[in-house]
């Protein structure tokens, strides 16, 4: 893999955390929602931003 530059290691950086910000606001909804529906939903999109969360990381790899 080619060597990413400085400006490209900060945008991942910057990503990494919004998803993993995503995730955690996410997980929380999910647990405090009385709603099974909306409980599930919550959590399907939180599984959906840590699968976005693993794709940036494997960009570092």
């Amino acid at each position: 893999m080619n060597q990413i530059s400085d400006k490209e290691l900060s945008a991942l950086n910057d990503l990494l955390s919004g998803e993993e910000l995503l995730i955690k606001k996410f997980q929380m909804l999910a647990e405090h929602s009385q709603d099974a529906e909306v409980k599930a939903k919550f959590t399907e999109i939180s599984n959906e931003h840590k699968e976005h969360f693993r794709s940036l990381y494997s960009q570092l790899s």
